[in-house]
């Protein structure tokens, strides 16, 4: 893996980090080349403040090169240039991306509740990935998630090729001709 970018910092979206960072540190992984970590601005201070709490204070830093984007600024990761959008998911700054190669553009929502910025960040992309984590629509207040007919309806919006549903409890039913990422699930665009 040659770099890593976090859309923001619910634990779902970055906890695996820290298992990977002890094995950087004193296990299996020491010897091996860290791939860059990519983090939210500000995102180099939420690590350091986890790390004072339950480990090191420099912990992430010492085990991974840390770099921060800018919102709505492209930055370059694994030959890939990559876009963060701002996506809003309850109060927490939140970042779906935009990743395009020399061949295909991916959409990524991150959690996100409904927003004008899904179709714009998927504009005619070949591949929409989108979270669609609500049973129905119609959550009241601020939001932070999709409902699958929000998410369908992000991806009509876009202009998308193809949209891969996320985050979406395998207890919740998938209507006909919807696609679902699971484990192990390989797509070529």
């Amino acid at each position: 893996m040659d770099a890593i970018a976090i859309s923001h910092f619910h634990l779902d979206h970055w906890g695996d980090l820290v298992p990977w960072t002890w094995s950087l540190m004193f296990g299996p992984a020491r010897d091996l080349e860290p791939p860059e970590l990519w983090l939210p601005p500000g995102g180099g201070e939420e690590l350091r403040t986890f790390g004072r709490a339950f480990g090191t204070e420099e912990m992430f830093e010492s085990t991974f090169p840390i770099r921060e984007y800018a919102e709505g600024t492209a930055f370059d990761a694994a030959g890939l240039s990559i876009t963060p959008l701002p996506v809003p998911h309850y109060g927490l700054l939140s970042f779906g991306f935009r990743v395009t190669g020399p061949d295909a553009t991916l959409a990524y929502s991150a959690d996100s509740g409904p927003a004008e910025a899904l179709a714009e960040l998927a504009r005619d992309a070949d591949l929409f990935i989108c979270e669609a984590t609500l049973a129905e629509s119609g959550e009241k207040g601020l939001r932070g998630h999709l409902s699958l007919e929000e998410a369908a309806e992000a991806f009509e919006a876009s202009g998308a090729k193809r949209l891969v549903v996320t985050h979406r409890p395998s207890e919740l039913p998938l209507a006909a001709g919807f696609e679902q990422a699971h484990d192990g699930l390989e797509i070529e665009i």
